[in-house]
């Protein structure tokens, strides 16, 4: 697969197959993973692999709580997600697609094939290791099987951790939850992206980028 397949195509799948991830491709995702860049090759990362039927359905219903919660905080404007945007059209699109999509995971989550939890030892986490997540979800493309990125079950991260038996004493946090699937709908281009020129500036924040990219440089078409 091209690189920029990969990377233009890969976007959130949250309707899966309830199929088996074969044990090969597993490997290979988080083989990939591992590899992403990290300060000082400290690789401050474990990932905690879940099929188990019965863990999934008590993992659904804490995230069925964090849902809950998140998206009464989205209702109140208590995350501030729409900040930099247009909020009407903004809560448009959530209401007619993202939270329709978010909804059917939800009502799905148990039968999800593969969860991946990735925790982490440090305290400034994120640029450590959302490589590794990232490195995930592009191999799992390079297999066919979609992905979903979540840090919503950090809400009750406690729980999360003691079903997983994670030892939180010796410094260890939940950091994110990738859920893998072989995708019901058709990969292709994330839509509804502000372009380049609008969120890219040069040489200070009011200096204009000196481009317009009013489209994908990347389709099928001219792959």
């Amino acid at each position: 697969m091209d690189v920029y397949e990969a990377l233009y195509t890969t976007r959130v799948m949250r309707r899966m197959k309830p199929d088996p991830i074969s044990m090969e491709s597993q490997c290979r995702i988080l083989d990939a993973a591992i590899r992403a860049p990290n300060g000082g090759n400290t690789q401050p990362w474990r990932f905690v692999v879940v099929d188990d039927p019965g863990l999934k359905a008590k993992l659904a219903d804490v995230y069925a709580r964090c849902r809950e919660r998140e998206y009464a905080d989205i209702v109140a404007g208590r995350l501030g997600v729409v900040k930099y945007h247009d909020r009407d059209e903004w809560w448009e699109t959530m209401r007619s697609q993202i939270k329709r999509s978010g909804d059917y995971f939800g009502e799905h989550f148990a039968e999800t094939p593969l969860l991946v939890f990735l925790f982490t030892a440090e305290a400034h986490y994120g640029a450590n290791v959302f490589p590794a997540v990232w490195s995930a979800m592009l191999a799992a493309r390079a297999e066919g099987i979609g992905g979903v990125l979540s840090t919503l079950l950090r809400f009750e991260e406690s729980t999360v951790c003691e079903l997983l038996g994670v030892p939180v004493d010796e410094g260890w946090s939940l950091g994110a939850m990738l859920a893998f699937g072989y995708p019901l709908g058709r990969w292709g281009i994330a839509a509804k992206r502000r372009p380049v020129h609008e969120v890219a500036r040069r040489n200070g924040w009011d200096g204009a980028f000196g481009a317009e990219v009013p489209e994908p440089l990347w389709s099928p078409d001219f792959s």
